[in-house]
């Protein structure tokens, strides 16, 4: 039996000799690696963070010391060692174990994330809520420095060095966010100084400084100012926290002393720790933004067992936003620390000066781009849809509201999966269609795609175009693009019975509900909308007066909607309308699959659906 078998919470862990750890930590990287490798996951980030949450736990008391992680995607060895062991093979899956963490899941997650920059925030929130109780309790916040671009870190640093709450932040330092490191922040952390060497510079410089005085003001003064630039941990010490490290994120025994000294310090302090993504697995080590996250793989060779060698949507897209962006060099591109996953690499490697990764802040992302589009330029933002929410504010008031022409490229719209209920892109839909000026549109499959794009370049204002995770359809592409109708659905079948009008990836499936529903002697007329707003009221309108009753099909909430949208437009008419989209409710991890059939996303299911209706 090895000792990862012999531990179900961390009070077994704490019994476990020290020097055992790092063997340990070996057998909890095979455990990883044995589980993703069937069914995908965030891989680099967990085997980065092994011997630092094994240090966590073995120092502190959870549950009843709070460990509150940022984004989530690192957790894994604290999903190992907090009861979810014999579990752990279900990760991801339908019904299975979360690959964030989850406070329904275990009363050790303390806070359910999936997006990054909100542990600080939280963590200070919990450190308020004990003094209000006067509990005893330690609060610790593990951050990534991919996570510390966000500006709610920042906001929170502030928040909490002036509360002076008992509170610890553990700056995870693996110089890599998603992608490719960026920005002065990222720059700043890898200015690594030991501990000795900056005490001993700091001491030199201060004994020099307070003998020298410039139009009377010491220059111990000014330098207080600057030094920020010059050792890490400054800013942390300058927005009123302590600052220990950086240390050696893979030896756990220091990494087990200094938290153990951390114990005695009250107040806000930072610990800063170096770590290596996708540690101990030489291909994750190698390519750690294809290992962030990954579907299945060869342990041993680290290939992908996808054998299906067809164009996803994002490859598309970067495809066409390259060969448009060679005849128009006003044409930049903008991603929020996600340059592979949105599709824009290709992108970056050709039009580097055009090209601008903002690292994990959504908010600047789309205002940076808004000032880029009031001096002329066609910026296009490209944004998982489960992000851009994080930019609301900015989508109304920075961008509609000037009526700037901002290209919105949200990818993995729709069912993403196993990601589960924080990277479901099933509102986008709702919260973009009531925002004045906004086009939002969806394609059909990639020919459509292609040609949405090229559009949007076009449109002079703000445009939004979103498509889904995955492969693309097979479809032949056009060789020459052209400009769609704003506002126009293009009718595929006609028939006399019932109307379905389907968006984006949904066409496909309504197509093939109605060669079933033709089975039963049901003839029905399908349309891919293509818009949401502004919908093609002059043909849904005809199709409600010649009688027939209306079935929309979006991957999307109902609320809100595709659905919501034509049920608008025909409330005075009395027409009969039948919305076929998600609940009102979060929804849940597992194969896209699985979830269309339980939704009834799939042919079967809106033929099935329909049949009711047409019934009722």
């Amino acid at each position: 039996m090895g000792i990862l078998e012999k531990i179900d919470t961390p009070a077994d862990l704490k019994l476990i000799k020290k020097e055992l750890l790092p063997k340990l930590a070996e057998e909890i990287r095979n455990k990883i690696l044995e589980t993703v490798s069937h069914t995908g996951g965030h891989l680099a980030s967990s085997l980065g963070a092994v011997e630092l949450t094994l240090a966590l736990h073995y120092v502190f008391n959870a549950p009843q010391d709070k460990i509150v992680w940022d984004v989530g995607h690192q957790t894994y060895a604290h999903k190992l060692i907090t009861g979810r062991r014999e579990q752990f093979p279900t990760l991801r899956q339908y019904g299975g174990i979360c690959g964030f963490p989850k406070v329904d899941e275990s009363p050790f997650d303390t806070f359910n994330v999936g997006h990054a920059s909100t542990s600080i925030s939280a963590a200070l929130g919990m450190a308020v809520a004990r003094d209000l109780k006067k509990e005893n309790h330690k609060v610790i916040a593990v951050i990534g420095d991919g996570s510390m671009t966000g500006g709610m870190a920042f906001e929170a640093l502030n928040n909490a060095g002036h509360l002076k709450k008992d509170l610890l932040v553990i700056l995870n330092d693996n110089e890599m966010f998603i992608s490719r490191k960026v920005g002065a922040f990222a720059g700043y952390l890898t200015k690594i100084l030991t501990g000795d060497l900056y005490k001993k510079l700091t001491k030199r410089a201060e004994r020099f400084l307070t003998r020298v005085s410039v139009m009377g003001v010491r220059m111990t003064t000014v330098a207080k100012r600057v030094k920020v630039l010059l050792f890490p941990g400054m800013l942390f010490e300058e927005m009123g926290f302590a600052y220990l490290g950086p240390y050696e994120g893979h030896d756990i025994n220091t990494l087990i002393d200094v938290l153990e000294k951390s114990k005695d310090v009250t107040g806000p302090l930072c610990i800063h720790v170096v770590t290596k993504k996708g540690k101990g697995y030489k291909p994750a080590e190698k390519e750690p933004t294809r290992f962030h996250g990954i579907g299945e793989f060869n342990i041993i060779t680290g290939e992908s067992e996808n054998k299906d060698k067809a164009l996803s949507y994002t490859e598309i897209f970067g495809k066409t936003v390259v060969k448009l962006a060679r005849e128009d060099e006003k044409i930049l591109g903008v991603t929020a620390a996600m340059s592979d996953g949105t599709g824009l690499n290709h992108f970056a490697e050709e039009f580097p000066t055009r090209f601008f990764d903002v690292g994990i802040a959504e908010e600047h992302a789309v205002v940076f781009a808004a000032g880029l589009a009031s001096a002329g330029f066609r910026p296009l933002v490209s944004i998982y849809s489960t992000f851009l929410q994080r930019a609301y504010d900015q989508l109304i008031h920075d961008v509609a509201l000037q009526n700037l022409p901002v290209f919105f490229i949200l990818d993995r719209a729709g069912l993403v999966g196993e990601d589960g209920p924080t990277h479901q892109g099933v509102f986008d839909l709702s919260y973009l269609r009531n925002i004045p000026h906004m086009v939002v549109m969806s394609p059909k499959d990639e020919n459509e795609l292609q040609h949405m794009v090229y559009t949007g370049l076009r449109h002079q204002g703000p445009i939004a175009l979103r498509y889904p995770r995955g492969k693309a359809l097979g479809v032949k592409l056009d060789k020459e693009y052209k400009k769609l109708p704003i506002g126009q659905a293009e009718v595929l079948s006609t028939g006399r019975d019932v109307a379905i009008l389907a968006i984006g990836n949904m066409v496909e499936p309504a197509v093939r509900a109605a060669a079933l529903l033709a089975e039963d002697k049901i003839k029905a007329t399908v349309v891919n909308a293509r818009f949401v707003k502004p919908l093609d009221e002059k043909l849904i309108r005809k199709l409600a007066a010649d009688g027939l009753p209306i079935v929309t099909v979006e991957e999307n909430v109902a609320s809100g909607g595709f659905g919501g949208a034509v049920a608008e437009l025909l409330a005075a008419d009395a027409a009969r309308v039948k919305s076929i989209g998600l609940p009102d409710e979060f929804i849940e991890q597992g194969a896209c699959s699985i979830l269309r059939e339980k939704y009834n996303l799939t042919a079967e299911g809106i033929a099935q659906v329909t049949k009711s209706f047409l019934k009722g």
